[in-house]
């Protein structure tokens, strides 16, 4: 009961502002409920979020027509915004408390750190293209996510001037999962993080325990690569 009490008052959260005359509304609740509630996604603080985060503000212009369909979209630099389901699986499977602290790597479009804000207390979210992030944080800017913050970098090094974090989400693929990011999670933190060098990889939950990692595979999924400044592959 607390947490769809938690839901209802997200919805009118002013930490975003959706026009009421949103041309996107009645397709932002047709996906919600085809796309996420009939595949299982049952988290009614996620299913708040993605009524309420406007996902055709974060896709190419061009692209704004197919914002809600049930399809990954290209982006600029050769890199994607991924599918709706994929983003709240993602999302759900972290299990997140208001009082967390996330660090993503991949801001990409910006979309999963817009979803991630809506549920967490701050995201730190890392990308290693500069016009991607420039291009995000003007989205963030505009629809005045205050608890979102950005940074220019390798995301396999994670953030360690603002760790622990209590959740990771890695929405690039590197072949392993990168010692950094599991040393920057907080004792009891989990990680969702996609790992594999092929064309389609498994989707991996991390939690630490003790200091050690446990891990469930969870989904097979497609990502882009994670690469470093160079455009080598990890």
């Amino acid at each position: 009961m607390f947490r769809i009490l938690i839901a209802i008052l997200l919805v009118f959260a002013p930490m975003i502002s959706v026009s009421q005359n949103d041309a996107f509304l009645n397709e932002r609740q047709r996906m919600v409920k085809l796309q996420l509630e009939n595949r299982g996604i049952n988290d009614e603080l996620v299913l708040a979020a993605f009524r309420q985060v406007p996902r055709h503000k974060f896709v190419l212009p061009r692209y704004a027509k197919f914002a809600y369909a049930d399809s990954p979209l290209p982006i600029n630099e050769g890199q994607t915004i991924s599918q709706p389901y994929i983003v709240a699986y993602m999302t759900e499977v972290l299990n997140l408390s208001r009082s967390d602290r996330v660090l993503e790597v991949g801001t990409g479009s910006g979309y999963q750190a817009a979803i991630l804000a809506q549920l967490c207390d701050s995201v730190f979210t890392i990308e290693l293209f500069e016009a991607l992030s420039r291009s995000a944080k003007k989205v963030f800017r505009q629809l005045e996510y205050n608890n979102i913050y950005c940074k220019v970098g390798d995301g396999y090094l994670g953030w360690p001037e603002k760790a622990p974090f209590d959740a990771i989400i890695v929405t690039c693929s590197p072949s392993h999962v990168p010692k950094p990011l599991e040393e920057q999670l907080a004792e009891g933190g989990r990680m969702i993080i996609p790992v594999g060098e092929g064309s389609i990889q498994k989707l991996v939950l991390l939690q630490k325990k003790k200091g050690k990692m446990r891990k469930k595979n969870e989904l097979p999924v497609r990502f882009v690569p994670m690469i470093n400044e160079g455009g080598k592959k990890y």
